[in-house]
């Protein structure tokens, strides 16, 4: 007996659970919904509590060194507490907001290298050890990004990687305590001005700031640095604007500005 109750204080014999999404693809500003299901074990628990929350790979700077951690960055509850009989199955459905500044995953149908997000699940089980469960999501761009992000290719850019780095973005409104960055090799007509050219999305419900960035210099999103370039996209217009001739000359103005010639 006493045996039994320390196999019970470590979990062995507990609840299981089992996320499952009614579809894994959403968008900056969407929702995800599904059910959490829920299994009683060999003997009754108390459950505390069970929570959702989106998760990704963020990269942070210390120092002189850089590590990687996993960030939750958005959390629902969905229970209170309550009793899980042996055997017995509780199912909790839920429908998730997602954020308007989460990073994009998938773009064209592909998956961005460099890129993970995932819903974790959380099970809090009164004097054992919580129970968990990570399910893949697919974040894909907004109509607006993704006519930014044709109109790069368009031009001849070419997708290197993505990540997600922890810290601000100087003059933007930004509701996440992170940022990501989707890095781009210039064509041939812009290589002898432009070593890389990163793009950062920040949207909000009123617009889609975008923020694009030549040859990484250290302090440039710190204050008294300009990015390379910030502007507004208006959803309700973004589709009546030649974004290729747009940026083009966004890139050749500000490269000249710069001392950047091509």
């Amino acid at each position: 007996m006493v045996f039994k109750k320390m196999l019970q204080a470590l979990g062995v014999g507990g609840p299981s659970v089992d996320t499952v999404l009614t579809n894994p693809n959403t968008y900056p500003g969407g929702f995800l919904e599904g059910h959490v299901h829920v299994v009683g074990g060999d003997h009754a628990v108390d459950i505390e509590y069970v929570a959702i929350a989106l998760t990704t790979r963020v990269e942070v700077e210390s120092g002189d060194s850089e590590y990687q951690s996993n960030q939750e960055f958005q959390r629902q509850r969905l229970t209170g507490s309550f009793k899980l009989e042996p055997g017995v199955r509780h199912d909790v459905p839920f429908r998730f907001e997602v954020p308007w500044q989460t990073p994009i995953t998938e773009v064209y149908g592909q998956h961005l290298h460099g890129m993970t997000m995932g819903l974790a699940t959380e099970l809090e089980v009164a004097r054992a050890v919580d129970k968990s469960d990570l399910d893949t999501v697919a974040v894909h761009p907004l109509p607006a990004q993704e006519r930014i992000l044709n109109a790069l290719l368009q031009i001849g850019f070419r997708f290197s990687k993505a990540d997600v780095e922890k810290g601000r973005v100087y003059g933007v409104e930004q509701h996440l305590p992170f940022y990501q960055e989707i890095e781009f090799y210039p064509p041939p007509q812009y290589a002898s001005g432009i070593n890389q050219l990163e793009l950062t999305f920040l949207p909000t419900p009123q617009k889609l700031q975008v923020v694009l960035e030549l040859d990484k210099r250290g302090g440039v999103f710190t204050e008294g640095h300009d990015a390379f370039g910030s502007f507004d996209v208006d959803y309700a217009t973004a589709d009546q604007v030649d974004w290729v001739s747009r940026l083009d000359q966004w890139l050749r103005q500000s490269a000249s500005r710069r001392g950047l010639f091509f």
